[in-house]
């Protein structure tokens, strides 16, 4: 990876040796679009302000210098972001979710940076600033709440971390590992590879469940029955053993089984299996189980309930019938 890194650093040198060379026995071709942009008229068209901020004339020129420094900060926030979470944090012992979160927090940071080091850059003064800031308020202040409201959730996801990349969480009854978190919302994607984009707000004003806050160790329940003839403690046993030869089972913390009571024509019973394996498919653990609760039920002669009802017939007594003569 490092070599990698050197390589990459090698030929971004020698691509920007050979745009300058470029330039250079480009000259002479350039010279009359040179001689155009030096035109007065074109340089007047350029240099007439559409309105001022403070001292701050903003002209055609100083827009198109605005956007391309913004775009150039942009792309050097995301290429440092991705040094530091691909190249740099690896060797740390910090987690996925916890590199992710580092490096976008640092990205933000390069571009506030260069941001108020461009903005300085022109001349602009505080009540530049000042103004500036008061136009923004009164956008949020006309319809702009909710992004704010996204932007400084998504700081507070990024933070505090009580979310984070790699987790499974649960959003209004939708199950999905975190995948991303970006300024304005948290990507989430389900077991069908359906990626759920949720606002970061969400996360913060409403109750969210994540499965995988502490660890990833999480315990599941598998209802099931048998019928009245069987002996509670033999199928304790027999489906102890079915989940400690279920290889997505944990040992420790290990499996129990509880008796859960009488049902209408069973005994109800509740295996408590841990995993980490199968966090994400539940599901699939609980079938596994039950088709190897199965076998083990025909193999140990325990009957699998079925719904019975008694239907209890009571002798009527005929009533007389007078006869009308």
């Amino acid at each position: 990876m490092r070599f990698s890194f050197m390589f990459r650093l090698i030929l971004l040198a020698l691509l920007v040796i050979a745009v300058m060379i470029g330039l250079r026995m480009l000259s002479p071709v350039m010279e009359p679009w040179r001689d155009l942009l030096m035109n007065e008229t074109v340089r007047r068209i350029v240099a007439t302000p559409y309105f001022t901020i403070g001292d701050l004339a903003i002209t055609p020129g100083f827009v198109i210098k605005a956007v391309i420094f913004l775009l150039l900060l942009g792309l050097f926030s995301a290429w440092t972001r991705r040094l530091l979470r691909d190249k740099l944090l690896v060797y740390t012992a910090l987690d996925q979710g916890q590199r992710y979160a580092l490096a976008r927090i640092c990205g933000y940071g390069v571009f506030l940076l260069g941001l108020l080091i461009g903005v300085q850059s022109t001349g602009v003064n505080l009540n530049s600033l000042l103004l500036v800031g008061g136009a923004v308020g009164i956008g949020i202040g006309l319809g702009l709440q909710n992004i704010a409201n996204n932007f400084i959730s998504g700081v507070i996801l990024l933070v505090e971390r009580p979310v984070k990349v790699g987790d499974r969480v649960e959003v209004e009854g939708i199950y999905g590992d975190v995948v991303r978190i970006v300024a304005r919302s948290t990507w989430v994607r389900t077991n069908d590879n359906v990626v759920i984009i949720v606002p970061n707000s969400q996360f913060i004003e409403n109750r969210v469940i994540n499965w995988t806050a502490n660890d990833r160790r999480v315990r599941f329940k598998v209802p099931f029955g048998v019928s009245y003839g069987s002996n509670p403690e033999q199928v304790r046993d027999v489906v102890l053993q079915v989940a400690r030869a279920n290889a997505d089972v944990l040992d420790t913390p290990a499996a129990d089984v509880i008796f859960t009571g009488f049902g209408d024509s069973a005994l109800n019973f509740e295996l408590r299996v841990w995993t980490e394996t199968r966090v994400q498919n539940p599901k699939v653990l609980a079938s596994d189980l039950y088709y190897a609760m199965f076998r083990a039920f025909r193999e140990h002669k325990i009957e699998i309930p079925f719904p019975q009802r008694d239907l209890h017939l009571k002798s009527v007594i005929p009533l007389p019938v007078k006869s009308e003569s």
